[in-house]
């Protein structure tokens, strides 16, 4: 019995892959063309809320299948914060995804690579989201939509983990932070399952259930050291993550 549920188990997994991957390509065509007809304040409100709801939906539709459950609920205290930067640990693919979902009005800050592919490029456009290619423009970019009352994603490790606890941080949300003037919000994601972590294939069946649970830490000022703020951070979120 266990040799034929595997098999089902497998197939089961990689229909909510397609799943998702179907909803972006047609969000990023309705994206791309309300690109053309949306003033840029109108695009980056309606397009980071269609992100937003969008995400919870997919939750929302895989949750019968009972293998990925998501528990992010503490996030919704943030939900209308204006001005913040959320700093995550990155141990999946599935990261940004979590926290967008719960965090309407917030942007990502992005791979450059990112905005030109067809599942995200239109959409990440339209809502305003921050790609890395660039050092200055992206912490311009993004001090100037935190003034502006956004919230503003990051991931400091800059990549999935792959040294434990955690990657080195890079000190770029510390410093958009401190040009800003607003405080940072540290959210630790706690998994033990490595589904999609670096160098996780996607056709590999991962132990089941899969679970990922999201808290809230503690919230910093940056100082007039940003580094040593950065510096502060990374041994909190050390600490946290090893807890």
């Amino acid at each position: 019995m266990r040799r034929l549920l595997l098999p089902i188990t497998w197939l089961l997994l990689q229909v909510q892959l397609v799943m998702l991957g179907v909803a972006s390509l047609v969000w990023n065509l309705v994206a791309f063309a309300l690109s053309f007809v949306l003033p840029r304040e109108a695009g980056r409100r309606i397009g980071r809320a269609a992100i937003a709801n969008g995400y919870r939906g997919y939750w929302a539709a895989i949750r019968p299948f009972g293998f990925l459950h998501l528990h992010a609920e503490a996030l919704d205290v943030l939900r209308d914060e204006a001005g913040l930067v959320i700093v995550a640990n990155h141990p999946s693919l599935l990261d940004a995804m979590m926290l967008v979902a719960r965090l309407p009005r917030s942007a990502c800050v992005m791979k450059g690579s990112l905005m030109h592919n067809p599942f995200l490029a239109a959409g990440a456009r339209l809502a305003r989201y921050i790609p890395n290619d660039s050092a200055h423009t992206m912490v311009r970019s993004a001090v100037a939509d935190l003034k502006t009352g956004g919230q503003l994603v990051m991931f400091p490790e800059g990549t999935r983990t792959t040294t434990r606890p955690l990657n080195p941080f890079h000190p770029s949300f510390a410093l958009i932070a401190k040009r800003a003037g607003v405080p940072i919000q540290t959210v630790f994601i706690d998994t033990d399952s490595p589904y999609l972590g670096k160098g996780w294939p996607l056709w590999r069946l991962p132990p089941l259930p899969i679970v990922f649970r999201v808290r809230l830490g503690r919230r910093f000022e940056v100082g007039a050291d940003h580094l040593a703020t950065m510096r502060e951070i990374e041994s909190y979120f050390a600490g946290e993550v090893r807890r």
